[in-house]
Formats: structure tokens, C-alpha cells, sequence
């Protein structure tokens, strides 16, 4: 979405949005492209900053913002938004505030905001956080609803096993900001190659766990972004690691059908390390 300033961002690589390279994008083509191509909804209960603004001015004001006609057209109006994520008494939450919404309800706005000009593709930044469970699944089947009523495209991250599991077709394993792994959904599961993943699966609680019992943890700390080790982030607290795995970055290789890893031993680990996801 590129809304950081650019001299507060490291960017490298390339990004793609249909072909298109974002980062390339000058503030007039970046404008058109925020909202019409793509969309973001924030953390849970992260409302915009203003405030003193109603949901249905917020919503209207979105749409209008939009040069391109065309997405326009397709863009439904404040109201149809609210309804279309179904918020009780959507006449009412028009001139509602922030302050007058529960937390579930503010999400189910940001997401009416974000999907008001029909994006191609939408970013959920952890949407369900500090949403109670119930709210949670709820907000998710609102998600895949829309999803499939669109033909939308979502990019959804989250740091809970169970929602990527209700919501992904195809799940990328980042640690330390680089991807480490990506795959099917039931790849990820039922076969995962990469260490990490591996202990990420295992450190779940599983079902029966009595008081007492110990929890499965992964030892050690993140590395300091900062200052990224010459290898593999993951090898001071990988349980499979090598030398070879601190001297150099392992490459990315392909471990299956559109499944691929980036380990130096995935290999000889393949065979002999039993999938932990139990609980699929």
C-alpha cells in the first residue's frame, strides 16, 4: 500500500499487483490504484483517527475520493456497504461514531470501508485480534463470504494457526520478514519441510491438554532485525541446524507441487520428521 513516508521505509525487491510494479507508482497512479485495486483493513478496533466523523461520511467520503469513474460505478453506497456486512440497523450506524460501535461492530465497518470501492485485492492486517472468539469466527466467515461474492482476492495475515486454517487457500511461513516456506493449506498441515513451521505446529496446544501438563515451546528469542545473521535467521533456535545453516542463506527450493522451502536440510529432514498438525 506503500502508506509509510519514504524515507521511514527499506524497500527492496519487487512488488506486483497484476502485473503492475507498485513501487514504481507515482502519488497520481498510487492514488487511483489505493481503494480500486486495493484495499486494507487494519488491526481490529484500529479506526481511523478522526474521530468526530460518522461511519456514513467516513464511507461516503471514500467512495467520492475515487477519480476513476469506473470504480465508482462498481463501488456500492454507504448504506448497501453497512448491509453488506451486517451491521444491525445499518440506517442507524449511518451517523453513528467510533465510540458508539462496539469493537466487532468497528471492524465490520473498517471492513464496509475497505470493500466500499470493490478493490481486486484486500490486505487484512490480524483483523481478529483482541476480538473475542465468537466475533472472531464471525468476522471470518464474513471475510470468506464476501470473498467468494466478489471474486476478491485477500491477503490475509495473522499470527493464529486456527484462523489462517478457516480463511487461507495457500499459506507463506514468514520469520525474521523473510518467507521461509509457502504451500497449500494442507501442505502446510500435513507436511511441513521447514523447521520452523514444523515447531510453530508443534508449540499449539492440543486438544485434551490437562492442568499442568507442559506446554511446547521454541526456545531462544526472534533476532534483532537489525542485525540479521549471514545465515539462516532461524538456526540459533532450529533443532535440526548445521554450520551451514549460520554461514549462508539457504535457497529457495521447490519441495513438492507449487510447494516450496527455504532450508538447507529440508531433504534429510523430510523423511524423518513426522508432521505435529494433529488438530487440522
Amino acid at each position: 500500500m506503500r502508506l509509510h513516508p519514504p524515507k521511514s521505509s527499506v524497500l527492496s525487491g519487487t512488488l506486483r499487483v497484476d502485473g503492475e510494479a507498485v513501487l514504481e507508482m507515482n502519488a497520481s497512479r498510487l492514488r487511483r490504484y489505493r481503494g480500486a485495486r486495493c484495499a486494507m483493513i487494519f488491526r481490529s478496533r484500529c479506526w481511523p483517527s478522526t474521530r468526530s466523523i460518522p461511519s456514513g461520511s467516513r464511507l461516503a467520503k471514500a467512495c467520492a475520493a475515487m477519480k476513476d469513474s469506473r470504480a465508482r460505478r462498481q463501488g456500492r453506497g454507504p448504506l448497501e456497504a453497512l448491509r453488506q456486512v451486517r451491521i444491525p440497523s445499518p440506517e442507524r450506524r449511518l451517523d453513528a461514531y467510533p465510540h458508539e460501535m462496539s469493537g466487532g461492530m468497528r471492524q465490520r465497518a473498517m471492513i464496509a470501508l475497505a470493500l466500499s470501492c470493490n478493490p481486486q485485492l484486500l490486505l487484512a492486517d490480524e483483523p481478529t485480534t483482541a476480538l473475542d472468539a465468537t466475533v472472531q469466527i464471525q468476522i471470518l466467515i464474513l471475510l470468506r463470504e464476501q470473498q467468494k461474492e466478489r471474486g476478491l482476492s485477500i491477503i490475509f495475515v495473522t499470527h493464529d494457526i486456527g484462523a489462517a486454517v478457516e480463511i487461507a487457500d495457500r499459506v507463506a511461513v514468514m520469520y525474521a520478514g523473510r518467507i521461509v516456506e509457502e504451500a497449500s493449506m494442507a501442505d502446510i498441515l500435513y507436511r511441513p519441510r521447514h523447521p520452523y513451521t514444523q515447531v510453530l505446529l508443534g508449540s499449539r496446544p492440543k486438544e485434551g491438554l490437562k492442568k499442568g501438563d507442559a506446554l511446547r515451546c521454541i526456545p531462544g528469542s526472534p533476532p534483532d532485525l537489525a542485525r540479521l545473521p549471514a545465515g539462516c535467521a532461524f538456526a540459533d533456535r532450529c533443532p535440526h541446524a548445521r554450520a551451514v545453516c549460520g554461514q549462508s542463506q539457504p535457497a529457495t527450493e521447490q519441495a513438492g507441487e507449487r510447494h516450496v522451502v527455504s532450508c538447507h536440510r529440508w531433504r534429510e529432514l523430510a523423511a524423518s520428521v513426522e508432521s505435529p498438525a494433529q488438530y487440522a
